[in-house]
């Protein structure tokens, strides 16, 4: 299998975690225009890693950010198995033990984010995926 459109297997990497930053940003700031409330960022424990934890309302939301350069490999929302749902879940439940937040619901939330070659980001947020 070859690489990603400008990347070599030595930068490959390091592309992939600059789009996947690029995404997060663009996540970011597309959550707080719609009112929401960044708690933490790229949280991480045993379990693996939540990219975004916001405050919406009175509602605590685990985001998923998938960000892709193309469609070649599915949309970046179809990232996001089941498997990584239930993950997700789990490392909610874990960030919620260790943090002094008491929410009157938990969701998780995806925010596709596609960088096409030309133009600006496109950002689809899918809310309650689980």
């Amino acid at each position: 299998m070859g690489t990603p459109a400008g990347s070599s297997p030595r930068t490959g990497g390091r592309v992939r975690a600059a789009v996947g930053a690029f995404g997060e940003d663009v996540a970011a700031r597309h959550l707080a225009a719609q009112g929401m409330v960044l708690l933490d960022r790229n949280w991480r424990c045993d379990l693996g890693e939540i990219d975004l934890v916001l405050r919406d309302g009175r509602a605590l939301v685990v985001c998923e950010v998938k960000t892709r350069r193309g469609d070649g490999f599915g949309t970046p929302a179809e990232a996001v198995t089941w498997r990584k749902q239930a993950r997700l879940r789990r490392l909610a439940a874990r960030w919620l033990a260790e943090h002094a937040v008491t929410p009157s619901e938990v969701r998780v939330d995806v925010v596709a984010v596609l960088v096409p070659r030309s133009g600006g980001p496109q950002v689809e947020h899918l809310t309650g995926v689980c």
